[in-house]
């Protein structure tokens, strides 16, 4: 037994040392830099100065601004891509036919890297020679600058997030569909109740875990948008599409500033944990409730 547990140990510690190596040591520099003026260009010449850094991000506006535009985006992107993914999920699982072209088709763009779309867009929604204002000028519209328009920017990497990251809430939603008890249908029908009462009362309460699942992964992620508001507007216009990626990349990064940047990073990761911990506690009282009934 012994020398079982050493051998399972010595298969494990190559994995659990790159692990350290990925997450725990960067996640300690990080919390470390952040209570330092450390500068990149300065070298090793850094001093502690505390929680000075966070308190200028408190007290930047830019900052305060780049979280609401986060916060609002991540609100926004999540409730409508959630609805529309089961939406499209509950019409495919009524169809008899064609289901199986229309489910690869609707996963492609949730397939394509996020660079790949970003830049797909940009020479879709140019205003110059983009295709998006040539067919608007047919209808006597145009041309947007979509990109460039403080009205429309944020709305714009909107509507590119929902139109890549809704197949992937549909994918998800329409696999526990899938595992819904048909026998809990056929009792349903036999008892005369309606479409809407089947719904709420057997679908939806099957596919919440599902539900929850969709929503805590789409909150992680799109917490971290970057690659789109990077390629597309670089935070503008008027810091419109700013998020806090973008603040740290343009802080930490582009301008090196590498403790107030790690400051920032911090900052970011307690709100991520804050709304992940928010919805593991929403399901697992949900599922508690379950149980008791």
């Amino acid at each position: 037994m012994y020398s079982r547990r050493r051998f399972q140990w010595a298969m494990l510690a190559p994995v659990i040392l790159l692990l350290i190596g990925l997450t725990v040591f960067p996640f300690i520099y990080t919390v470390s830099s952040s209570f330092t003026d450390h500068y990149y260009l300065a070298g090793d010449s850094k001093q502690f100065i505390g929680i000075a850094n966070y308190k200028r991000l408190l007290q930047d506006q830019l900052f305060l601004q780049a979280i609401w535009n986060t916060v609002k985006f991540m609100l926004l992107a999540v409730s409508i891509e959630t609805a529309l993914g089961l939406a499209i999920a509950l019409l495919v699982e009524s169809m008899r036919r064609g289901t199986k072209v229309l489910r690869v088709s609707l996963l492609i763009p949730s397939l394509l890297p996020p660079v790949t779309v970003a830049l797909i867009w940009q020479m879709m929604l140019s205003n110059h020679n983009g295709i998006i204002n040539h067919l608007l000028g047919w209808f006597g519209a145009g041309p947007f600058n979509f990109l460039m328009d403080v009205n429309l920017a944020f709305r714009t990497i909107l509507f590119i997030d929902i139109w890549q990251w809704t197949p992937f809430a549909f994918l998800l939603l329409y696999a526990a569909l899938q595992a819904v008890p048909r026998s809990q249908y056929e009792a349903a029908r036999v008892d005369g109740a309606g479409k809407l009462n089947i719904f709420t009362h057997i679908t939806l309460p099957n596919i919440i875990p599902t539900l929850l699942l969709v929503i805590l992964l789409r909150t992680i992620d799109t917490f971290r948008l970057f690659d789109k508001v990077n390629i597309l507007t670089g935070g503008g216009p008027a810091n419109s599409t700013m998020t806090v990626t973008q603040y740290i990349y343009r802080h930490g990064v582009f301008n090196l500033q590498v403790g107030y940047g790690a400051a920032a990073s911090v900052i970011m990761v307690a709100l991520v944990l804050a709304f992940t911990v928010f919805y593991i506690k929403r399901s697992i009282g949900g599922s508690e409730q379950d149980g008791h009934r």
